[in-house]
């Protein structure tokens, strides 16, 4: 399996959920509000001897007059219509951003791909609403024939793709195992966002049940180094694939 990291830059966040760009050379962590965090927004390619898969979709920003997930792709040697499955952990709007483009975000970003949801996941987006969620921007989920929307807590989509509901970092937020050529990729979105938390046992309290979502990243973290997973971190500034 091939991995591409498709990064959309450093970003800070704080309270009010508000993503501002975040360049080491220019700008000072320390000025901005207080507990901000510093987070990379980084979707992922996966090519599979079946697809080319997309995992989450980042934040939706324009560059330069285009998707800026479209141009990173571009810069890749994808086209948006070659995307066959874009697999997503949850619909909160750094990760959900690109999902739909057009001028009234009526058209899917990618023309031939399923996009699989959570079913409940896509009803929570549109009772919360803004700030966490965006929902003129999700709207074409619930209307196009593309869209997939999972019922179960755990399943399995074209044999090879594993998913399950944790209830960790979101009440039905999910996680994925891509499992081909005898290799296996962990996506946990925001359950699993970065390294550092991977190795060390912290209650974060942006997370819907941090106490789980630590206990998962334990876990997961000595499970995939005995069965030789490779990790791919959304919100990682530095390691946005690690693989045993």
């Amino acid at each position: 399996m091939n991995i591409i990291p498709l990064s959309e830059g450093t970003f800070t966040i704080d309270k009010t959920k508000l993503f501002v760009p975040f360049d080491e050379e220019k700008h000072d962590l320390q000025k901005r509000p207080a507990g901000s965090l510093l987070v990379e927004i980084q979707p992922f390619v996966v090519i599979t001897s079946k697809d080319i898969l997309l995992l989450d979709t980042g934040l939706g920003f324009e560059k330069e007059g285009q998707l800026q997930l479209h141009k990173n792709l571009a810069e890749a040697g994808i086209h948006p219509a070659d995307i066959t499955k874009v697999l997503l952990t949850h619909l909160h709007k750094d990760h959900a951003g690109g999902v739909s483009t057009g001028a009234n975000h009526d058209a899917l970003s990618f023309p031939n791909a399923i996009f699989y949801v959570q079913e409940k996941e896509l009803q929570v987006a549109f009772e919360k609403g803004f700030p966490s969620f965006i929902p003129e921007e999700l709207e074409v989920l619930k209307k196009s024939t593309q869209v997939f929307l999972l019922k179960e807590d755990e399943g399995t989509i074209d044999d090879y793709i594993h998913y399950k509901i944790t209830g960790a970092h979101s009440p039905y937020h999910q996680v994925f195992w891509i499992q081909d050529s005898g290799k296996k990729i962990f996506f946990g979105g925001d359950d699993a966002p970065q390294l550092q938390q991977m190795k060390h046992r912290f209650v974060a309290k942006y997370d819907f049940d941090g106490k789980k979502a630590m206990e998962l990243r334990r876990k997961w973290w000595q499970q995939g180094q005995a069965e030789g997973w490779t990790f791919l971190f959304y919100h990682d500034v530095k390691h946005p694939a690690v693989g045993f």
